[in-house]
């Protein structure tokens, strides 16, 4: 079965890319995937800096994080977009979690046959869409598939019912399309790899 993990890039309660990560586990459990919801703000972790890496290692919440990511065939991100890039909190983690604490651990183990699937919400007319160009790169860099398909949901403030279901038909297609290629090229990365 093929098991994914899905966040979103923003400790906010009120989330509205919290509500996109939830909606697309929503989706995925309904296709047949083991679906994984995870919140970043139960893995607090100071900024990355070396000397912290060198004296005392991995954070706790860093090795927790990265095992998610190993135990997971793919990713779904919902990615606030912070001056047309990604959020400080998701950069964060995905840098701590691309370092290596254990001995003849292989390089970017986390990122390793991983897939990703990519999603943004936001106040403006563009729905985040420009903070995902650098997500996309970033992961496209370190190893990640990123699939073709991704959603871009504008208007967030009014975006979501009170269900937690997309407004907007047109998005709601887009995001349940961008599941469908998660879901498809992850089995098909999986089995290539077996």
């Amino acid at each position: 079965m093929t098991k994914l993990l899905m966040f979103a890039g923003s400790a906010r309660k009120a989330s509205t890319n919290k509500k996109l990560a939830a909606l697309a586990a929503s989706i995925a459990q309904d296709a047949g995937a083991d679906v994984t919801l995870i919140d970043l703000k139960d893995f607090e972790m100071p900024i990355y800096n070396g000397d912290i890496e060198a004296e005392t290692g991995l954070p706790e919440n860093a090795k927790r994080l990265k095992q998610l990511f190993v135990d997971h065939d793919g990713l779904f991100i919902a990615s606030p977009e912070y001056n047309s890039s990604i959020s400080p909190l998701l950069k964060n983690a995905l840098d701590w979690i691309s370092r290596k604490h254990i001995e003849d651990e292989p390089p970017l183990w986390a990122y390793n046959g991983k897939v990703a699937a990519l999603g943004a919400v936001a106040p403006g007319a563009l729905g985040g869409l420009r903070g995902l160009v650098p997500l996309r790169m970033m992961l496209g860099n370190i190893g990640v598939t990123v699939v073709p398909n991704q959603v871009a949901v504008s208007n967030g403030a009014s975006a979501f019912d009170d269900s937690g279901t997309l407004n907007n038909e047109q998005q709601a297609q887009f995001l349940k399309a961008t599941v469908d290629q998660l879901i498809m090229t992850t089995r098909a990365v999986s089995d290539a790899s077996r």
